[in-house]
């Protein structure tokens, strides 16, 4: 767990573009079956808060770095390294999403361009995900080389995609849907929760047993778990934003737990931590 908190750039970053690309899925599928412009100029001035979300994202991703005047050497192994390929999809979907919005936004969008522009958008957003992924799977770690990683970093897309585009867009159009995918995804975690608590008993280096990275592990999982579980109780019963944004608000603590394990799990096979 103390090993989590040292990698806090990290944890945001993850988590804060996993959600902004999600809740950006969600304004493409409303704006897609909007015709009202009136409509729409109200979901441009809203579509600015995930965009915010994601610019933050970035920031604290750049806190990582060792030397931040250096962060563009990110992008020196572009094709080669899984790091620069998520730097490059990630730059890539925010300028993408970025002009759209600004386009948007000053009326100048065609129709037409515009629904195949959020086209591009949701693709670039999904190829920045599968970069972001990617970059885990490292043979040298085994408690991060699994399908669970995969599982834990898409459903925090779907549970904050869910949550946040729910809270800014369910006065605009019926999103029910959301909330059934909230459910299914907070199903999955309690899945993934269970099958890896009892993975990483079977997991250990020559000098490190992977549960003792995390003794915490089973509490701070029943305190996300429980998150998600309120969450889900306010965005199916609650009818005002406040219970809304407490939901969203939820789930954003919950996903940054479950990153702060994530981290606190890297293993490197045959060395100490």
């Amino acid at each position: 767990m103390n090993a989590g908190l040292h990698e806090l750039p990290l944890v945001f970053f993850t988590v804060l573009a996993q959600i902004s690309v999600g809740t950006l899925w969600v304004f493409a599928y409303v704006l897609s079956h909007k015709e009202s412009e009136t409509h729409k100029n109200y979901l441009y001035k809203l579509m600015f808060l995930p965009l915010v979300l994601l610019g933050i994202g970035f920031i604290a991703s750049i806190l990582h770095l060792g030397s931040p005047m250096r962060a563009f050497n990110s992008l020196n192994r572009v094709g080669e390294s899984m790091l620069s390929n998520e730097i490059a999809s990630g730059a890539l979907f925010f300028i993408v999403a970025g002009l759209y919005w600004l386009i948007a936004i000053i009326g100048k969008m065609p129709t037409a361009l515009g629904r195949l522009w959020l086209v591009v958008m949701v693709l670039c957003g999904a190829l920045f995900m599968y970069m972001m992924n990617n970059v885990y799977h490292i043979d040298t770690v085994p408690t991060w080389n699994s399908a669970i990683t995969s599982w834990q970093f898409y459903l925090t897309v779907v549970l904050g995609g869910c949550a946040l585009g729910y809270a800014l867009l369910h006065q605009v159009q019926s999103l029910c849907l959301l909330r059934w995918l909230f459910g299914l995804a907070l199903v999955a975690s309690v899945a993934v929760v269970i099958y890896q608590s009892f993975s990483l008993a079977a997991i250990h280096s020559s000098v490190q047993q992977a549960v003792a990275l995390v003794p915490d592990y089973v509490w701070v999982s029943i305190i996300r778990l429980f998150c998600l579980v309120l969450a889900n109780i306010l965005l199916c019963k609650s009818n005002n934003q406040a219970g809304l944004f407490l939901a969203v608000v939820l789930v954003f603590g919950s996903e940054i737990l479950g990153r702060i394990l994530f981290y606190g799990l890297h293993m490197t096979v045959g060395m100490a931590v």
